[in-house]
């Protein structure tokens, strides 16, 4: 492939009908909502978030840094659901899971 050919990672992630574009899109959507759980949740729960994801199934999984913080989340359940409220997404069920 010659320089003239070559694209950048911007241009590949971003081309229509790449699945690098949906990923990158579904990537940025579960970083944006664990973003907003950290942030809003009551203090200090929001340090032992590492990531959330809504599946389409509408369960919120959130993976805590440590099983003791899985627990603290576990009980903040009610909050989580209307944390996820505020930005329009409803939660089914809410599943909380040491992270690995």
């Amino acid at each position: 492939m010659s320089k003239s050919e070559a694209k950048s990672l911007s241009e590949l992630i971003g081309a229509s009908g790449s699945g690098l574009a949906g990923l990158a899109r579904e990537a940025r959507k579960r970083a944006s909502l664990t973003d907003h759980l950290r942030s809003n949740i009551s203090a200090p729960l929001g340090d032992g978030i590492q990531h959330c994801d809504l599946r389409p199934d509408g369960t919120l999984v959130v993976a805590a840094t440590s099983p003791e913080w899985a627990a603290k989340l576990r009980y903040a359940e009610a909050e989580l659901r209307s944390l996820c409220t505020d930005i329009g997404q409803t939660p089914m069920s809410v599943k909380v899971r040491v992270a690995s």
